[in-house]
């Protein structure tokens, strides 16, 4: 990789100018990189709910993001996982401040963006990026890929040595693609070149944080491995900040050091890789290990959890614990008090859980088996008796 790729070419104020006039804020100063990147505290986002035929108005709230603190150093990369729905994309967005968070902080290298204006997200802009799930539609089909990947960098003002052409050439090698490809449409490319063509749009601008929104879930699974690796030589060689969303627990686990277990826009745990993998506490953790395939379907060494019911709505979340609707060890106190998210006893530094009964820091198979859904138990036991 060339010293140009790894040197930072973005100018302090270089998009100033494109702020409305009207914006009398004082931008901000471009931040000084230390080893905490970002770090999220009480971050919420509320999307409201109207309702009425003659007066639209707010019934109620989808909480998709309820509450939840995390950090991010500088280089490091952490994984979010959970189930569909629990508000792993909406942090995504609320991070690189495509949404506006309802409550909370947000802060990048020591300083507060939550509510950042246009102007003083400018010098900061480029050094937050966003790769997104699907390779298909992110892409504009009217621009060829030197244009969507310069785009960033015409935006930013952005001059690298030798010119912005030379500089995407680079990329698409980086990339694993052919710097021939400059001319050519979106839709000349498979789902996995497309999706290469998007990390290079988000190393165009040399940014710091790079958030992956399921990256490789719309790929096939010969060409998500590429892309992960791909990824994984990027943030080594360069340095990036990853926050990793997915929901391919192998993938998770190979990537990132750290990973957030969310449910119902909540954390749940957190902690580092292995921790989670190996010692995890909370019950729903538990039940998202138990549930990833393994190698040999007939190895009893692990424990098997099968949960009844889909996640709750998050508009009227449960009480108390969100997992407690299906959680078989919930008791009065989950219903009335939430579970703070601490670091339990027995634990490793850093390994948060919010639970009021914790699991044992195993997924060793148990003496029997937790299997809440009344259908299939049934079906089990009657595929039992036929045996």
């Amino acid at each position: 990789m060339s010293e140009e790729q790894q040197k930072p070419s973005l100018e302090k104020g270089a998009t100033a100018d494109a702020a409305p006039e009207a914006d009398k804020a004082v931008p901000a100063q471009r931040p000084e990189t230390g080893e905490r990147l970002l770090e999220v505290t009480g971050m919420r986002k509320y999307f409201p709910i109207n309702g009425g035929f003659v007066f639209q108005r707010r019934v109620g709230d989808v909480r998709a993001v309820d509450g939840i603190d995390f950090h991010i150093d500088k280089g490091e990369a952490l994984g979010m996982v959970g189930e569909s729905g629990c508000g792993k994309s909406t942090t995504g967005r609320l991070v690189t401040r495509l949404l506006e968070p309802t409550d909370g902080k947000v802060a990048y290298a020591g300083q507060d963006i939550t509510h950042a204006s246009r102007r003083q997200l400018a010098p900061i802009r480029s050094e937050i990026q966003m790769i997104f799930q699907d390779p298909y539609a992110s892409l504009n089909p009217r621009q060829t890929v030197g244009n969507i990947i310069s785009a960033p960098m015409e935006i930013n003002g952005i001059n690298p040595t030798g010119g912005r052409e030379k500089r995407v050439r680079e990329l698409l090698e980086t990339v694993g693609l052919n710097p021939e490809h400059y001319n050519r449409f979106p839709h000349e490319f498979s789902g996995g070149q497309r999706q290469r063509i998007g990390v290079a749009r988000a190393l165009s601008v040399n940014p710091k944080l790079i958030v992956a929104d399921e990256p490789v879930s719309a790929l096939d699974v010969s060409i998500q491995a590429q892309v992960v690796n791909l990824l994984q030589q990027v943030q080594k060689e360069l340095g990036i900040a990853f926050l990793f969303i997915a929901h391919d627990l192998a993938i998770v686990r190979h990537f990132s050091q750290r990973i957030a277990v969310m449910y119902l826009g909540k954390i749940v745990e957190i902690g580092d890789r292995e921790s989670i993998y190996v010692k995890p506490r909370h019950p729903y953790t538990h039940a998202l290990l138990s549930a990833a395939p393994e190698a040999d379907p007939d190895d009893k060494g692990r424990e098997r959890i099968r949960l009844a019911g889909d996640v709750p709505s998050p508009i009227n979340p449960p009480s108390g614990c969100r997992f407690r609707t299906r959680c078989w060890k919930a008791q009065d106190l989950c219903a009335d008090e939430e579970p703070p998210l601490i670091q339990l006893g027995g634990s490793s530094e850093g390994h948060l859980t919010a639970c009021h009964f914790p699991e044992e820091p195993t997924v060793t198979a148990r003496a029997e088996d937790i299997i809440l859904d009344p259908a299939l138990a049934g079906a089990e036991e009657a595929a039992d008796k036929t045996l």
